[in-house]
């Protein structure tokens, strides 16, 4: 049967975090490099733990470091999809292109999306509960926003800061839930096409490879099938929605065993038993060694 793996985005991050991680991994070396010997205790400053520079390095290095740790104990994955910037540990996992260029692509990343919120009005964005697709569409268009993550039930809505109040009043009387996110960009929608135009001239100097393992994309929500496919998903979803959704349906089609989120947090494994408790899910930050995660995993994927 096989399992899937879901790389997790910004959000979740902990000082605490996959606490079972060896930290002599050269991934986790880079941070401390990068940061500093303290960089897990940075964690636990709610604005340093935020701010883009730091957050989406330190996340990838930690996706890459568990996966380093978890390979030799678990089968190849069947499937594979990262969500937002946890693509780039997807993508690296899936052999489009090694560790170290996934780290340095999401500084790179990174800074190209904070030196385009720059040069754009002061965006921010919002997440959505119980409005249907149709309704939200409209609400947004009202209020000059995008819907940058298509979650099903729970989205996601970004553009100028200013909008975001009026449009969370009028979600809220349709009876909708609404919460203003901490985050000082509008990732995943049109203000941000600067930064995907940056990352795409940048791909363009790298070779990727074609996916070894099955790989969904935020941009299409359909499989990376070639190269170019993966050049164009990286950089186009910066700046368009994440059709997670579609991610998720297309895993699911693979009836697979059992599913494992890697990142911080338990966000993703919820959202999925929610929508398919067939198959279960479960993050690697909810364990506390590599072999529990392995028992697990073998346990369900081998299920018959």
């Amino acid at each position: 049967m096989g399992y899937a793996l879901l790389f997790a985005g910004q959000g979740s991050q902990h000082a605490g975090m996959l606490s079972w991680l060896e930290t002599e991994s050269p991934e986790l070396q880079a941070l401390a490099t990068m940061f500093g010997a303290n960089w897990r205790e940075q964690l636990a400053d709610s604005q340093a733990a935020t701010r883009n520079a730091f957050a989406q390095p330190v996340l990838t290095a930690f996706a890459l470091a568990a996966w380093r740790q978890l390979q030799d104990a678990l089968p190849p994955p069947q499937a594979i999809a990262g969500y937002s910037v946890g693509e780039l540990a997807a993508f690296s996992v899936a052999g489009v292109f090694d560790a170290a260029t996934a780290q340095t692509l999401a500084i790179e990343r990174a800074a190209f999306m904070d030196a385009c919120a720059r040069h754009t009005v002061p965006t921010g964005m919002a997440g959505v509960t119980g409005l249907s697709a149709e309704a939200l569409a409209t609400v947004c268009q009202r209020h000059d926003l995008e819907i940058a993550i298509d979650g099903g039930a729970t989205a996601v809505v970004g553009g100028p800061r200013a909008a975001l109040p009026a449009f969370c009043r009028e979600a809220e009387g349709l009876d909708a839930r609404c919460t203003l996110l901490r985050v000082e960009l509008a990732s995943h929608t049109r203000w941000m096409a600067g930064a995907s135009q940056a990352l795409a001239q940048r791909l363009e100097s790298l070779d990727p490879r074609r996916p070894a393992t099955v790989l969904f994309a935020n941009a299409t929500g359909r499989r990376v099938l070639t190269v170019n496919d993966a050049r164009r998903a990286l950089a186009a979803q910066i700046s368009q929605c994440v059709r997670w959704t579609e991610c998720l349906q297309g895993i699911a089609e693979r009836r697979l065993g059992c599913v494992l989120e890697i990142g911080a947090g338990a966000a993703l494994s919820r959202q999925w038993n929610e929508r398919y408790p067939h198959i279960p899910a479960r993050s690697a930050d909810e364990f506390r060694s590599v072999a529990a995660i392995a028992a697990w995993v073998r346990k369900h994927a081998t299920a018959r």
